[in-house]
């Protein structure tokens, strides 16, 4: 079995798309999405961890409660090592969802994302389901490892 060195894995995330055609398009078709997530940005400029990942802003807030995409901005706690390597690859996908959706991010990612998450917990426990089975959430992890190219790593077949 391969070791993975996820810290070096990471330094090497492309950014995607071209920094002018990636901002543009978050800015304009994008940009409702956005100006929620850079008002919460905002809010936590001092008192959180920051880092850029490809073109994305990513927070760490605290508290273990997982990860939210606003466009270009991402907000997620820190857990182990590997949690976070596929998280941020994972919230990366749902920005670039954004630069395909716009406005509609919310309609058809973000609610079904939200009730999936908070509603649904014991029902994937309870048949072995994966939180990735939803569409829009194994859409992300494919986005996420194709534009910031790199693979995510998990340990057995629920994730």
């Amino acid at each position: 079995m391969k070791v993975v060195d996820l810290k070096i894995e990471s330094a090497k995330a492309k950014s995607g798309l071209p920094k002018f055609l990636f901002y543009l398009v978050q800015f304009t078709w994008g940009l409702p999405v956005n100006l929620i997530g850079g008002i919460v940005y905002l809010i936590y400029y001092k008192k959180c961890r920051h880092e850029k990942f490809c073109n994305s802003y990513i927070t760490y807030l605290p508290k273990n409660w997982g990860g939210l995409s606003t466009g270009m901005f991402i907000f997620m706690c820190e857990h182990d090592e590997k949690w976070t390597y596929n998280t941020r690859i994972h919230e990366y996908g749902h920005t670039i969802q954004c630069l395909l959706l716009g406005p509609f991010y919310w309609l058809v990612i973000g609610l079904p994302s939200a009730v999936w998450c908070n509603f649904f917990e014991n029902y994937r426990k309870k048949n072995n389901v994966s939180y990735y089975k939803l569409y829009c959430e194994s859409w992300a992890n494919a986005w996420g490892q194709k534009w910031s190219g790199l693979k995510q790593h998990f340990d057995d077949k629920k994730d």
